[in-house]
């Protein structure tokens, strides 16, 4: 049997308690310096943490606390979530509220999130980022029940994942009052998934369809969810953003 990994400092605070000291110290500084190797020092010296134990919450320093402030929105806004009454709202609706959700938390800081984006935008930093995006879209899907243990898991996240990219992309360079071109855009795009699952259902429904389909629906059944009886099927990519966590 493994033995749990220790994750505590000398000072008997976990690497997480020590990794949210490091995010409030640093964002005042990532604004101005980005989530840098300056921004990491400036938290060090400013949260009065030893650099050693700062090395081992965060070992690739600015990276760290940049992923440590994105995972720290995503847990404000499930937090939000489990407070909103969704009940009179459209399928559709809620999950429009729950991304807005997410970027009206990003929006209390507005510059290190577009700080973040820019970093997680280079080549080397890029699938971190994607891992990041599918965790939001992953939490939001959590946060409105979604129950889906087939192939339907990968999609809601695969297709949410790129309506919140995108919006967030918008949304950083909108500079309309209240926001109200993201919001108009955000409808827009859930719109558009809206009418694209609209026209899977039709299919279902015409037989020349579900003729043609037959092979890629059973290749598809084997498919589960991260955690689900039976677990990923063989062959299916275990590197996809979310797994680890969820496996």
């Amino acid at each position: 049997m493994t033995e749990a990994t220790d994750t505590t400092d000398p000072a008997g605070d976990s690497m997480e308690a020590v990794r949210a000291r490091l995010l409030a110290a640093a964002l005042p500084h990532a604004p101005f310096d980005g989530w840098s190797d300056a921004t990491w020092r400036a938290a060090v010296a400013d949260s009065g943490i030893d650099e050693a134990t700062a090395r081992a919450a965060t070992p690739r320093r600015g990276l760290d606390l940049a992923v440590a402030f994105h995972k720290a929105g995503d847990a404000e806004m499930t937090r939000l979530a489990a407070e909103t009454d969704l009940g009179a709202l459209r399928y559709s609706e809620r999950v429009a509220r729950l991304v807005r959700l997410r970027l009206e938390v990003a929006a209390r800081e507005r510059e290190a999130v577009r700080r973040g984006a820019t970093l997680f935008s280079l080549p080397m930093n890029a699938p971190e980022g994607a891992r990041l995006i599918w965790g939001t879209a992953d939490a939001i899907w959590t946060a409105l029940g979604d129950t889906s243990q087939d192939y339907n898991w990968y999609s809601k996240r695969a297709i949410l994942s790129g309506v919140y990219s995108s919006t967030l992309l918008y949304w950083l360079g909108d500079q309309s009052e209240g926001f109200a071109n993201t919001w108009a855009f955000l409808d827009r795009r859930i719109e558009g998934v809206m009418r694209f699952e609209k026209t899977k259902a039709a299919l279902k429904k015409n037989p020349l369809a579900q003729l043609l389909m037959a092979g890629p629906k059973a290749a598809l059944a084997r498919v589960r969810a991260p955690g689900a009886r039976g677990g990923p099927v063989a062959g299916l990519p275990v590197g996809l953003p979310g797994l680890s966590r969820r496996r």
